[in-house]
């Protein structure tokens, strides 16, 4: 009888050992894939942003390996600013990137853009189809490059964000405009979560569709209240 009590205790205890076992295997696994899992992006940008040579980011990849070996010629100053901090963002996209923006002159964002659509990024603009033919702006640029844009009808498109990869918003009150960025009081949050990409998204694909090329009726009247909006942000007020 003894030995049938020990033998039984021995089998829980071993079971109670396998079970402890397979328990703190989990619980390392969990512990494991945490820890190789990076954090959520969040970070806020403020402008205006010092003026930095940003060649290094929008360099053509195999051009910069070749010149990786001798000193950038710029005589712009080196370093993080706002603006390569937005570029470092944008340039992050793999598969996809949506654009809803008012105003577009900057050279350097939309080199970014370019280059993102060249590696094969599905790349979409919506802006507002007056500031769009104003000299400067970089929509002429991306649409021969073969960027699909889409404009309103009527009305502003006054929005000013993106998403990256459909999990990465970049929002604020910056246009992407020169003089905004040089010398506006702006900012920029962006912030990888989906309970505020998912409303953006649904927005912008609200608007593309809205915007589909065969629903425009043209000519449209004058506005002098427009005009005088659309100088404003040409001078990126």
């Amino acid at each position: 009888a003894r030995w049938a009590m020990w033998r039984e205790g021995g089998a829980r205890g071993a079971a109670l050992l396998f079970g402890l076992a397979l328990a703190l295997e989990a619980l390392a696994r969990l512990l494991w894939r945490r820890r190789g899992r990076r954090a959520p992006v969040s970070e806020v940008l403020f402008f205006p942003s010092p003026v930095t040579c940003t060649e290094a980011l929008l360099a053509d990849p195999l051009a910069a390996a070749a010149a990786s070996s001798s000193p950038c010629p710029c005589l712009l100053p080196h370093g993080e600013s706002a603006l390569s901090r937005l570029l470092r963002r944008l340039l992050s996209a793999r598969r996809s990137l949506e654009l809803c923006l008012f105003a577009f002159s900057c050279p350097q964002l939309g080199r970014a853009v370019t280059l993102l659509h060249r590696r094969g990024v599905r790349v979409r603009v919506v802006t507002d189809s007056d500031y769009m033919a104003l000299t400067g702006s970089q929509i002429g640029h991306l649409r021969r490059a073969g960027i699909q844009v889409r404009h309103d009808e009527r009305g502003y498109m006054h929005h000013k964000f993106a998403i990256v990869d459909q999990k990465l918003l970049i929002t604020g009150s910056l246009n992407w405009t020169t003089q905004a960025i040089q010398n506006n009081r702006e900012n920029v949050l962006i912030v990888e979560d989906a309970a505020y990409v998912t409303p953006f998204l649904a927005e912008f694909e609200r608007i593309w569709k809205e915007y589909n090329p065969t629903h425009y009726t043209f000519p449209r009247s004058s506005n002098k209240k427009r005009t005088e909006h659309l100088f404003r942000a040409w001078r990126g007020l």
